[in-house]
């Protein structure tokens, strides 16, 4: 799905070749610093490699739409980012990003059901702890029902237990629905439970101080 063709991004990161599989959980490993989240950003062309190419399902990201990018390739940031005032402004925030079909009061509830999260629609999101908005943007980018997902230390606010369960449950939302999901994690038990394949950072050659 993703390939990578000798791609440098400043003197952060350097990837000489990688392939990242469709359908698959493919987990990001490595120190802070290791360029794991500059890594996410060139995927979801927030950011463009400083040399080399980065092509998607065989096409250039650099030729693509960023927008029209971003639909596909939904990412979920490690410090989530509120929308609008409500839980519900923030859960349709997504799919009115994407120009899609508002999804009703019953889904919009499911979403947030299925992290563990019970709370009201209409309750303010600013309001919830850092773990409850970490769920809520995770119930947000389900929404969106995109082909590829990237995550970004998505549970690192919860405790070990609840963790587990999130993961467990957005990964059984991805396999039922044949989605490809590309996370960082600083939690071995996360990486080595919930992926397909692990991709340690210290096997390219990195330099500087990148951002983690």
């Amino acid at each position: 799905m993703f390939t990578f063709e000798n791609v440098t991004y400043l003197d952060i990161l350097h990837v000489p070749s990688l392939t990242i599989h469709e359908h698959q959980k493919t987990c990001i490993v490595g120190e802070s610093g290791s360029g794991k989240s500059t890594f996410l950003k060139l995927l979801n062309h927030m950011i463009s490699p400083s040399e080399g190419q980065i092509l998607f399902r065989g096409k250039n990201i650099a030729e693509r739409d960023p927008i029209a990018h971003r639909r596909d390739v939904a990412m979920l940031t490690q410090h989530p980012v509120l929308f609008g005032e409500s839980v519900k402004d923030n859960l349709l925030a997504g799919v009115r990003f994407a120009e899609q079909e508002e999804p009703d009061e019953n889904a919009c509830k499911q979403a947030i059901e299925r992290f563990r999260l019970y709370k009201s629609l209409d309750d303010e999101a600013e309001n919830l702890s850092g773990g409850e908005q970490q769920r809520l943007a995770l119930a947000r980018i389900t929404l969106m029902d995109s082909p590829v997902y990237l995550l970004d230390e998505p549970t690192s606010s919860l405790d070990e237990e609840l963790e587990h369960e999130v993961m467990e449950n957005f990964m059984t939302f991805a396999e039922e629905r044949k989605k490809t999901v590309i996370f960082v994690t600083h939690s071995r038990s996360i990486a080595e439970n919930f992926s397909d394949e692990t991709i340690d950072f210290h096997k390219y050659t990195l330099k500087g101080e990148g951002s983690s």
